[in-house]
């Protein structure tokens, strides 16, 4: 499924989110369930398999990361499940050191500064690939595809990295 087509959106990982949040809601309103609740079973079914696509769509579209993972696997790069491992040295290390100072953060003077000084430098990054991303997604040969798909792998680490912060931070401040 093109869920740019979908939403009738040009192909791009820059895109109008505001055009994005109103054709969603025009096709949430045509294909909402309870709109079909006097048709036939196959009716519904169908309402509410397109509803579901409406949703998903949406919810891939309005994130940088899974749109740009979208973009990839309309053209042929799947990293959905992939098992490929990180062929970065450079980038490996850099996780390496990260989860070290995420593990350390708990026994500084400061935790949730550690933290957030964690946090602000992998978002930092992130933001970097992410515009580094969108300039090789605005290109459509194999070598861009490639770089994006592992630019896609880098963010994904450093998406879930913001996460596990997050958590610790929740948790220093539970106390």
């Amino acid at each position: 499924m093109n869920y740019f087509a979908l939403f009738n959106l040009t192909p791009s990982f820059v895109i109008d989110t505001t055009a994005l949040a109103a054709s969603y809601q025009q096709l949430q309103k045509l294909t909402h369930p309870d709109k079909f609740a006097t048709a036939s079973e196959r009716d519904k079914l169908i309402a509410l398999q397109k509803n579901a696509q409406v949703n998903d769509g949406y919810q891939v579209l309005k994130r940088p990361l899974s749109r740009a993972e979208h973009m990839l696997e309309l053209r042929g790069v799947e990293l959905q499940h992939e098992q490929k491992t990180m062929q970065d040295g450079t980038f490996l290390m850099q996780q390496m050191e990260w989860r070290e100072q995420l593990d350390d953060a708990q026994h500084a003077v400061d935790p949730l500064i550690a933290l957030e000084e964690l946090d602000d430098e992998v978002a930092g990054n992130s933001k970097a690939l992410i515009d580094e991303l969108g300039t090789l997604l605005e290109q459509t040969n194999d070598a861009a595809n490639e770089s994006a798909a592992n630019l896609v792998r880098k963010l994904k680490f450093l998406f879930k990295l913001r996460h596990e912060i997050e958590l610790k931070e929740d948790a220093l401040s539970d106390f």
